[in-house]
This record gives C-alpha cells, structure tokens and sequence, in this order.
C-alpha cells in the first residue's frame, strides 16, 4: 500500500521534477559555455558536434530496452557504448559532463521517481559514471588492445551499480517494494537491492563490453578514435 501512495506522489511531482531538468540541461551546457570561455579556449565545434552524435545515438538505443522486472531496470542494446568512446577520447571531465546531459535527457523522456534521491542516484550519479572511462583513455593501448577499454567498462557499470544499489536501498526502506523475493532477502534493505539490481546492470554492463570488444578487434575503434580525438591528444 505505501508503494502506491508513492506512486501517486511520483506522479504529482513528475512534471515539476521534469522541467526542472530541461532547466537543468541548459545550465549544464552554459558551464560548457562558460569553462570554455574563461580557459580562454576557441569554441571547438568538432567536440560539440561528436557530443550531440553520442549522446543521440546513446538516447536512441537506451529506447530500445528490455525490462526483466517491474518499475524501472532495463537492459538496453548497448546504450552506454557511444558516451563510453567519447569519455574515452575526451577525458574525464567531458565526460562527465556528456553522462550528465544523457541521464537528464533520459529522465525528461520517461520520468519516474520515488523519493528524491531517485534523481541523483538514478539519472545522474549512475549516468555521470561515464565520466570514469576518460581514466582509462590515458593508459597505453596497442593497435585493436581490449584492456584499458574493458577496464574501463567494469569500472562505469560498478559505479553505476553503487548508484542504483544505493537509490534501491532508501525506497526498501521506506517501505516501497518492487518485487517479492524470498524472506531472506525481503528483510535486508542491502541484500534487497542488491538482487534487484543484478537483475538487469550486469546484463547491460556485458552487453556494453562485448560491443566494445567487437569494436576494438575489427579495428573500427581505432578508426573512431583517429577521427574524434583531439590532434593533442595522446
């Protein structure tokens, strides 16, 4: 019962948290605006325009989803694969930045919350997590090399496990549950969650690897790479 009179709130405060978003996607790429004006850096257009490219192509793909459990929990095709290769290239603060705009983007277009933790754990700390992978873009790679962009990969999808395992556990514990496990776990918010979310992050996190695997040893990464990064990078 307490997991539908939330529902009913959820759907009160939907539109309002909604719009705050589009608010907060136009704050977010006036920082752009504004870090790059007071770096004193020429407008780059190029990294603009792969940014809007990757964050499309992952919006549209995040579409195509399977949702093994009730409210929320999708594993997608891939969809993480486009902002991972352009926080590879770009490094970590842009892609921050893109994980940023890519989980707003994501909440305006299928808002759901619970409590309004749902939103920094759920849309923006677990998407923000793409940010990690610009680590990764730093460490030697050979011709069509897999490791630092696997390592990479695992080190996004734990990050983003934490996220939901945390925003699972403070809806457990507000009484809310979205799907009846055995005894065991029903009484252990940690343990709940935990299930919960390996329910579906894992299978989005191999999928995600495997693509990127498959892009690293055709070759086609490296080509990607050549034509995204920037002519200083390393």
């Amino acid at each position: 019962m307490y997991l539908y009179s939330l529902l009913e709130v959820s759907e009160q405060t939907t539109d309002i948290v909604k719009w705050i978003s589009v608010g907060g996607v136009v704050l977010v790429l006036a920082i752009i605006a504004l870090i790059g004006f007071f770096r004193n850096k020429r407008f780059d257009a190029k990294k603009i325009a792969f940014a809007g490219i990757c964050v499309s192509m992952s919006f549209t793909l995040a579409i195509i989803k399977f949702s093994p459990v009730q409210y929320g929990g999708s594993i997608t095709i891939a969809s993480f694969v486009p902002i991972l290769i352009f926080a590879y290239a770009y490094g970590v603060i842009d892609g921050l930045l893109i994980g940023l705009i890519h989980g707003l983007l994501n909440f305006i277009e299928d808002p759901y919350i619970l409590t309004p933790a749902t939103l920094l754990f759920d849309y923006l700390l677990a998407f923000m997590s793409v940010g990690l992978m610009g680590f990764f873009g730093k460490m030697r790679r050979k011709e069509r090399g897999c490791l630092p962009i696997v390592l990479g990969c695992v080190a996004v999808f734990t990050l983003r496990f934490v996220s939901h395992l945390l925003s699972g556990m403070i809806f457990f514990s507000e009484g809310a549950v979205w799907v009846s496990f055995p005894d065991w776990a029903m009484g252990n918010a940690f343990i709940y969650s935990f299930i919960y979310q390996c329910i579906y992050v894992p299978a989005d996190a191999l999928i995600a690897t495997l693509a990127l695997i498959a892009f690293c040893k055709s070759g086609v990464l490296d080509k990607l790479l050549a034509i995204i990064r920037p002519k200083n990078a390393a």
